[in-house]
């Protein structure tokens, strides 16, 4: 396979029939009940094809795979070749979605990736006669993959948001989406597809270590796994108390919006009642939820600066915050995206 490595195991079958009643050898929690038929975002890497065969295993003939091409390596056609062969193998309906991945200035290729990808999986769920009736959407990101994640938002002085890392399940688009392996190690994943004599894809990219996560998984986690053999559950569990300290935080701030909006829009004079504290979760609050933009600890501070320094009619507020401009107009605040 040019480009690539796949996985191969001398002198056994590809896959052995699938054993319905091995439920993933254990992979899925008992609270991951989506609704069926699943989709499950399927690369062709071990991750993805564990989450794919263990749902096969417990709901057969009720999964349907969904690859996206992103065309950012010469394998990526390869990779697409592998998943047809393997879900033709497992009986499973395969989309293939190719998608145009290349970063914009100033954005990173794993964003413009993910972004990508999340995109068309919604697009395919929505449109491709393949995929109808499917409400629920898997991906494959596991207890390393939090970990990582984690430490990149520790790496960047992330607040609660950021260290709250992946979360199991959320909603957007309409859909359900779930990362049921965020509690099951990288190496389980790869020891279940071993037993069950089912090949994988490697793309090289995971050991070019000019990538962050590559060196954090290459350098930082087999330090970690010496001094700290159990770090993937207390991790997990730091991030969890994280994600609901946020969740609280984000209620707070949904009742300090209703209380300063003045014809939708944040009222100056109302805002300066708040702690700085209560301002900046509210304002966040608001440029997230409202305009799906988030503003940089330093924006946000000049901000604060520039509401408190609002006390006459002919003060002039015109900021730079996340992807536009923030402005005043009269006694209110009003976001302008960029064009």
């Amino acid at each position: 396979m040019a480009g690539s490595q796949t996985q191969k195991l001398a002198n056994k079958p590809a896959i052995k029939p699938v054993n319905n009643s091995a439920d993933g050898a254990g992979l899925l929690p008992h609270s991951f009940q989506p609704s069926l038929p699943l989709a499950v975002a399927f690369s062709g890497g071990a991750d993805s094809t564990a989450l794919l065969l263990s749902c096969v295993q417990k709901w057969p003939g009720q999964v349907r795979a969904v690859h996206i091409h992103h065309g950012l390596q010469s394998a990526a056609d390869q990779f697409a070749i592998h998943c047809q062969q393997l879900c033709e193998k497992l009986k499973v309906p395969l989309v293939q979605c190719k998608v145009n991945a290349k970063h914009e200035a100033g954005q990173s290729p794993e964003d413009a990736a993910r972004r990508a990808r999340y995109s068309a999986l919604s697009h395919a769920v929505h449109t491709h006669p393949d995929l109808q009736g499917v409400k629920a959407v898997a991906v494959a990101q596991h207890a390393d993959d939090q970990v990582e994640t984690l430490l990149l938002a520790l790496s960047r002085g992330a607040g609660l948001p950021g260290l709250a890392s992946m979360p199991a399940q959320w909603t957007r688009d309409g859909l359900h989406w779930y990362r049921p392996l965020l509690n099951v190690p990288g190496a389980k994943l790869r020891a279940y597809l071993s037993n069950e004599h089912v090949a994988w894809v490697e793309d090289p990219t995971n050991q070019d270590q000019q990538f962050t996560r590559n060196r954090i998984r290459a350098q930082l986690l087999p330090a970690l796994d010496q001094a700290f053999p159990q770090f993937r559950e207390t991790f997990a569990r730091s991030a969890s108390h994280a994600a609901e300290a946020q969740e609280i935080l984000d209620e707070v701030a949904a009742t300090d919006l209703l209380g300063v909006l003045k014809d939708g829009q944040p009222c100056i004079k109302a805002l300066q009642t708040l702690s700085p504290a209560r301002q900046s979760l509210v304002l966040r609050h608001w440029l997230k939820v409202t305009h799906q933009t988030t503003p940089s600890t330093v924006q946000l501070n000049e901000l604060l600066s520039q509401i408190a320094a609002c006390t006459t009619r002919g003060h002039q507020l015109h900021l730079k915050v996340g992807r536009g401009h923030l402005r005043r107009e009269g006694t209110v605040l009003v976001w302008i995206a960029e064009a």
